[in-house]
């Protein structure tokens, strides 16, 4: 009896050692994980929709979705 009281509280021991590795070890992961880099937002000046500013057609008052927004608002 004795030997299996020593043997379930070494295996307790074991499991807890273990989750607390694979708990430490996706911290790390999560730590080293590569974000991505914010991509800036602009609205266009005449409906107001927002895009990414790589697509946005930029003109002399701002910016906007379109060539067509952007010679209505532009003469």
């Amino acid at each position: 009896m004795k030997f299996l009281l020593v043997f379930l509280v070494v295996l307790v021991i074991a499991w807890r050692w273990r989750t607390w590795r694979e708990a430490s070890q996706l911290t790390v992961k999560r730590k080293n994980a590569v974000v991505p880099d914010a991509t800036t937002v602009v609205a266009c000046r005449q409906c107001g929709v927002h895009l990414p500013a790589s697509d946005a057609v930029v003109g002399t008052q701002g910016s906007y979705c379109s060539v067509a927004h952007r010679l209505s608002m532009e003469p």
